[in-house]
C-alpha cells in the first residue's frame, strides 16, 4: 500500500475537519436543551414543594434586595407572611376585581387579553403590555425577571401551566397575597398593610384595599406618589366592583 505523501490530508481527515463546525453547533443546541428542560424540571419540582410548604424570597425580591442594598442599604426588604384566611377579604376581593376578574374560573390564561396585549404592543412597536392574569404575574415574580420580552413571556406561560397543575385557586392567589410586591422594598398583604396603613393584613378596609389593588401594576411609582388623583380616581371604580369578586374556596 503506498502510503499518503508527507503533508498531506486523507480523504477521511478532510471530512472531518469540514463536519467540524456543525458537531460543534450540534453540540451546543444539545447542551442548551438540556439545560432548558432541566430548568423546566426545577421550576416543576419546586412548584410541587411548594403545594405544601410556604416560598422564601421570589427572584423579584432577591433582585431588589441586590439593588436595595447598592442603592438604598439603610432600607431592607419587608416581609412577612400571613396565612390566607388572615387577609382581609376586602384585599382579595379588590384584586380580584382589578386584576383579573375571571380569576376563578380561567386556566392562568385570558387569551382574549393576550392577544389585546399583542396589538398594542405592534401598534406602540415595543412591548407594553402583556395580559397577565393573577397566575401569569405570580410566575413572573417567582421565577423570572422585570424584562420585557416575547421569550420571557413564552417562559411565563410554560410556569403558570405549571402553577395551575399543580396548585388550588387558594394556594395561588395565597402566595401572590404574600409575594406581590406593593412599594420600594414592600412584598405581601402583611407589610403593605403596616407600610402604608399601620395595621394588619386582617383588617384592611375596603377602601384601603381598594387603593393597594390600584398600585399593583406600578408599585414603586405610586409609592413616590401617594397623592396622584389617578389613584383615588381608580380605587372609586374598583371598590364599587369588589361585591362581584368570586374568591377560591
Amino acid at each position: 500500500m503506498t502510503a499518503a505523501p508527507a503533508g498531506s490530508r486523507s480523504p477521511r481527515a478532510h471530512k472531518a475537519v469540514r463536519l467540524g463546525p456543525a458537531r460543534w453547533i450540534a453540540y451546543g443546541v444539545s447542551v442548551l436543551g438540556i439545560a432548558f428542560i432541566a430548568t423546566q424540571f426545577y421550576f416543576f419540582a419546586q412548584i410541587g414543594v411548594w403545594a405544601v410548604v410556604d416560598p422564601g424570597p421570589t427572584a423579584f425580591m432577591r433582585a431588589d434586595a441586590w439593588t436595595l442594598a447598592k442603592t438604598h442599604p439603610g432600607i431592607a426588604l419587608q416581609r412577612t407572611w400571613v396565612p390566607y384566611d388572615q387577609i382581609s377579604r376586602n384585599l382579595k376581593r379588590a384584586i380580584i376585581a382589578s386584576e383579573d376578574a375571571n380569576f376563578v374560573n380561567n386556566n392562568g390564561y385570558e387569551t382574549d387579553a393576550i392577544l389585546q396585549a399583542w396589538e398594542k404592543n405592534k401598534a406602540r412597536g415595543k412591548i407594553v403590555a402583556g395580559g397577565s392574569t393573577i397566575s401569569q404575574q405570580l410566575a413572573r415574580n417567582l421565577f423570572l425577571s422585570r424584562e420585557k420580552s416575547y421569550v420571557r413571556k413564552a417562559q411565563e406561560l410554560v410556569i403558570t401551566w405549571m402553577l395551575e397543575l399543580l396548585l388550588t385557586k387558594e394556594r395561588i392567589f395565597e402566595i401572590y397575597l404574600n409575594s406581590v410586591e406593593w412599594g420600594n422594598g414592600v412584598y405581601g398583604a402583611e407589610a403593605a398593610a403596616h407600610y402604608y396603613y399601620k395595621t394588619s393584613a386582617a383588617k384592611l378596609t375596603a377602601w384601603q384595599s381598594a387603593r393597594l389593588a390600584v398600585m399593583l401594576p406600578r408599585p414603586k411609582y405610586f409609592d413616590d406618589h401617594r397623592n396622584a388623583p389617578y389613584l383615588s380616581q381608580r380605587a372609586g371604580v374598583i371598590a364599587r366592583r369588589m361585591g362581584a369578586a368570586e374568591l377560591p374556596q
